[in-house]
């Protein structure tokens, strides 16, 4: 992998922490407070988004709708406010689990609403184009079956390409953990390797 370029920024890096569990006390929201962890260690200021916490709302309605023909559609205040924290953000960081190989139903209607037609994508303006991705997913399955199924594959092609890289994302990575119904604490061993692979060195100020 060829070395990251340092994020050269005039404020302190922001982080956009994306939690999609319903349980505060699940793996899932551990291994986001590692995260967290981590990423304030490394000088990030934390943007802590908990979806069921913050009790988002996932239902698409006519006021979200995209519209094709009209990419500067103003969405619902809640869809502004929350694309508002998505732009603040230099790096992107997402924990959830895989459910039915996929993503949460809270989880998948934050970016169908919050990703949208003229915010994400399709507008005058590359809002995401820059930005730092992370996917950080928990799977019941162990390395060798989840591989040999061919899931890995179908899922990171789907948010690292289908999400990250449609939205202008080009940096993004999707790291799993294995065997997440019985890894237990030694699972939290698996977030500062996946923090490696997307956080570049940091540098503030000068040229």
């Amino acid at each position: 992998m060829a070395p990251r370029s340092p994020l050269t920024t005039a404020h302190s890096p922001r982080a956009l922490l994306v939690l999609a569990h319903p349980r505060a006390d699940s793996l899932t929201a551990q291994l986001a407070d590692r995260a967290e962890q981590r990423l304030t260690r490394d000088g990030f200021g934390i943007d802590l988004l908990d979806l069921h916490a913050e009790d988002f709302d996932p239902r698409m309605t006519p006021a979200d709708e995209p519209d094709w023909a009209d990419p500067e559609k103003p969405y619902s205040p809640q869809v502004h406010a929350h694309m508002a924290r998505v732009e603040a953000a230099d790096v992107i960081v997402v924990v959830f689990p895989l459910w039915w190989f996929g993503l949460p139903a809270v989880l998948k209607g934050w970016i169908d609403r919050v990703w949208n037609h003229g915010l994400a994508y399709g507008g005058s303006r590359p809002r995401l184009h820059g930005k730092r991705m992370l996917w950080l997913s928990l799977v019941s399955y162990g390395r060798e079956q989840f591989t040999e199924l061919g899931w890995d594959q179908v899922v990171s092609r789907t948010l690292r390409e289908g999400i990250s890289g449609f939205c202008g994302i080009d940096d993004a990575v999707v790291h799993f953990v294995y065997e997440s119904l019985t890894a237990g604490q030694q699972a939290l061993n698996t977030v500062d390797p996946a923090l490696d692979e997307v956080l570049p060195p940091v540098r503030t100020g000068g040229t």
